[in-house]
């Protein structure tokens, strides 16, 4: 018996004992495959709402039996995703070098546009036989990967080490990931939009004992700003740390981005407890480091936590996510397969293909020029970016050039809900025609859309859940909702994280053990959701972003879908306003495209003949116009910071500015 489980349509197809041979095989393929097309159709699935019903089919051949098809609708919001493929129960490490260095290691692994080759010294590098900038094979990059982790193992790192970062795009930051995994560090990705009090408290909290960092990200200096608020680290040994305010650092070290040596000088003058990063990579494979490392792979577990990632931080304090070696390599692989990643795609590591960082930051021309240059096959973004990327197009189109987006073709738009308009935009005018839409947090994917859903769900829905993964939807007692009901979304399996770092009070308050089955930990996301009848998931907002006007909820997702398919809007974002009479009403943060015209009333006017009128917005912000903020507060992951929006449109509606007539 085979089971073709489609989360809420199931089909049970009675195979035959002994498949047909001669002409009947094939014509007993084409109706079978008639067959199951004709039963995915949107019109059959609508007929079939209620209970199950069984279609048997006969087929040409005598040594054929009839196939029999049960189709059910969701009625609940809970789901189960397919458990195969099994799990991989690999480390990174050893997923690394089974699958991507043995049948891989002279294809394209890393292109830094930004980088000149041979950026890290070393030996003389092939570098692809590029000479305008770094490029690197899967070999190459391997022999990188080496040399740093046996480099870290020299600076006294050890297995279960938490090693932080903050840097841009660039290859240090990628070898050094596969450097903490290969010797069993932990990985501590940091926001370089932290100011010095927040760097200082994730620090301490997960206790980093080594700090990479560039010198600089646009206007912000990091080794001047530590050293700025420690004086004393400036006469620190390196390796040898003493600074009371950061008791668990012991290194330093800083990874070159700026323009000259001279420069780079500037940055580092008297900071005599600074490592060039180049200084610490050993080339040599024959020492006591090696046989250490081997020692770690050994000893690895898939259950080990390999990465820390802060919480973005759009609702207050950051928490660090534990991540394990399984929660990542099982996650990247169900996203690759959602994509139909090959090794000839240019994007991700774990399918053996090629990935390409345009620039060190986000940059729309930097994107543009490689996704053409290079022949970029996939483009991950968050809405805000791939604004940009949009509005840079249009730029250059406008002026005349010819692009050729031809190979573009796949991706992810994730990291906050994505506006329907700028979907449909994507896929017409980037040629992501295989454009997936995804839902997670910081911790990994949950749910994700494929290019063989429906247009409609791919443009308006996260998609279903992702194998080995359960998903409820629940109301405040507890409860899974019907379907069609907004409630909090609950994950669970492989991909839930092991807790927040340090923080046992935080863990047990979002992490629940199913009073019915001690083995499953559901995790709380916070993010409420709507769930369709095939199990289709749709994100409405955060729990704390809901508006409650006059006791009835409202979710911003919603009302900035609206308002953003206006063709003068070009980003919207939507908060709660306290009021005196309904408790909280509806304000919209609106930017407008270059050099058009719309009102605070054309913003309202568009919510009420598209919604509930009680959706739309009482006040109406245009951002960088009439004295208001230049642009719309966003996290380094270019999320919208909505606590911080609501604290600005508490203090202006207060001066009662921006309130929109309804007449």
């Amino acid at each position: 018996m085979l089971a073709i489980r489609i989360l809420v349509i199931r089909r049970r197809i009675a195979i035959p004992k002994h498949a047909p041979d001669g002409p009947d095989a094939s014509e007993a393929h084409i109706r079978l495959t008639s067959f199951l097309e004709f039963v995915r159709k949107p019109s059959f699935r609508r007929e079939q709402t209620k209970g199950s019903t069984t279609f048997p089919v006969k087929l040409p051949s005598a040594t054929m039996r009839t196939i029999s098809v049960a189709v059910r609708s969701l009625v609940f919001s809970s789901v189960e995703g397919a458990t195969d493929p099994p799990l991989d129960h690999r480390s990174l490490s050893k997923y690394f070098n089974d699958e991507i260095l043995e049948k891989h290691s002279d294809r394209a692994a890393l292109i830094c546009r930004q980088e000149r080759p041979r950026a890290h010294g070393g030996p003389p590098s092939r570098n692809l036989s590029i000479n305008t900038h770094l490029a690197w094979d899967f070999w190459e990059f391997d022999r990188h990967i080496g040399a740093l982790a046996r480099g870290l193992v020299a600076m006294g790192v050890n297995k279960g080490d938490r090693v932080a970062v903050i840097m841009g795009n660039n290859s240090a930051y990628a070898s050094l990931q596969w450097a903490c995994a290969r010797i069993g560090a932990i990985l501590v990705t940091l926001n370089p939009a932290y100011r010095i009090n927040e760097l200082i408290n994730v620090l301490n909290l997960v206790g980093v004992s080594h700090l990479f960092v560039v010198p600089r990200i646009r206007t912000s200096h990091y080794v001047r700003m530590l050293t700025n608020a420690f004086p004393d680290l400036r006469n620190s040994a390196p390796g040898d740390i003493q600074e009371a305010a950061l008791p668990t650092l012991k290194g330093l070290v800083v990874v070159d981005n700026t323009s000259s040596p001279a420069e780079l000088d500037k940055e580092l003058y008297d900071v005599k407890c600074a490592i060039d990063w180049r200084e610490v990579m050993v080339w040599r494979e024959d020492g006591k480091e090696q046989r250490i490392i081997q020692n770690s792979l050994e000893s690895q577990k898939n259950g080990d936590v390999i990465n820390l990632q802060f919480t973005s931080g759009t609702t207050g304090a950051p928490k660090a996510v534990s991540l394990t070696h399984s929660n990542l390599l099982n996650n990247a692989l169900s996203i690759g397969k959602c994509m139909r990643i090959t090794p000839e795609d240019v994007l991700s590591w774990t399918h053996g293909s090629c990935v390409v960082y345009p620039s060190e930051i986000y940059d729309p021309k930097a994107i543009v020029d490689a996704v053409t240059e290079e022949r970029c096959t996939a483009l991950h973004g968050v809405p805000t970016h791939f604004l940009g990327v949009l509005a840079e197009v249009q730029k250059r189109q406008d002026a005349g050039e010819k692009l050729d987006l031809s190979h573009l073709r796949t991706g992810i738009a994730a990291g906050s809900p994505i506006p329907i308009e700028l979907m449909r935009k994507l896929i017409d005018k980037l040629n992501l025609v295989d454009l997936t839409n995804a839902y997670g947090m910081s911790n990994p994917v949950s749910f994700q859309t494929t290019p063989a859903d429906p247009i409609i769900n791919r443009v308006e829905t996260v998609g279903k859940v992702q194998p080995h993964t359960k998903a409820k939807i629940i109301d405040s007692q507890g409860n899974v909702v019907p379907v069609g009901t907004p409630g909090e979304i609950c994950v669970a399996g492989y991909l839930v994280q092991k807790g927040y770092w340090g923080d046992e009070e935080q863990t047990n308050a979002v992490m629940r053990k199913d009073p019915n089955d001690g083995s499953t930990v559901w995790m709380h996301t916070g993010d409420e959701g709507i769930m369709d009848d095939e199990g289709y998931l749709k994100i409405v907002g955060r729990k704390k972003d809901i508006i409650i006007r006059g006791g009835e909820n409202l979710f911003p997702v919603q009302i900035e879908n609206a308002v953003g398919c206006h063709q003068y809007v070009q980003e919207v974002a939507v908060v709660s306003v306290p009021d005196d009479k309904y408790g909280e009403v509806v304000g919209a943060w609106v930017v407008r495209q270059p050099n058009t015209i719309v009102s605070k009333e054309d913003i309202r006017r568009i919510v009420v003949e598209n919604m509930n009128p009680q959706n739309a917005p009482t006040w109406v912000w245009f951002v960088g116009e009439d004295d208001m903020p230049e642009e719309l507060p966003k996290t380094a992951s270019g999320k919208v910071m909505k606590h911080i929006l609501r604290d600005w449109s508490r203090d202006i509606a207060k001066k009662n500015i921006g309130r929109v007539s309804t007449l």
